[in-house]
């Protein structure tokens, strides 16, 4: 098995982050944080800034997890806290066709794993072009922080489902 012991995945929306988070997980028993149940409460009610911050130390503080999770706003929390940062970076209509998928798959059924409880799918064109457009829009910002505040880590760049696999069936040790 690998070292890794504080695993970051980043990517767009759509990419696969917290299907990987679960996988890494559970090949490498460590504990998954997911970020949008940090985030988000009933009804896609935001949590307040210093309070998602907060929840976001405090689940961090364990010497192992996998976070899966964006939220710029807050990366100077957690880069500086993984060993590893795991960017999922495919390509931009796989993402949407992804997010798009999995609004059909849980619109009607239940909330997902991954989700804080209450906020249900739903056709969402605001999020479908923050997809659209993350490349442009995101994608800076994230290469800036990785610099800032990701140095000491291993990043490992994965840009394709075939790069994923690889990487969880060796733990992590391919990349």
């Amino acid at each position: 098995m690998s070292g890794m012991q504080r695993i970051l995945i980043v990517g767009s929306s759509g990419a696969g982050k917290s299907t990987l988070a679960r996988r890494l997980g559970e090949r490498l028993r460590l504990p998954v944080v997911h970020l949008d149940v940090l985030y988000w409460k009933a009804g896609w009610t935001p949590s307040e800034r210093d309070d998602f911050r907060r929840r976001q130390a405090d689940a961090l503080q364990g010497p192992r997890w996998i976070c899966d999770g964006n939220f710029g706003s807050s990366w100077d929390i957690r880069m500086p806290l993984a060993d590893t940062i795991v960017w999922l970076d495919p390509p931009r209509l796989l993402c949407l066709w992804r997010a798009i998928w999995r609004m059909l798959t849980y619109r009607d059924a239940h909330d997902r794993p991954d989700m804080a409880e209450g906020c249900r799918e739903k056709f969402d064109l605001e999020f479908y072009r923050f997809i659209w457009t993350y490349d442009r829009k995101v994608r800076p910002r994230l290469e800036a922080a990785l610099a800032e505040h990701g140095r000491h880590a291993r990043v490992v760049h994965l840009k394709s489902d075939r790069e994923v696999d690889a990487f969880v069936a060796e733990g992590g040790a391919s990349a």
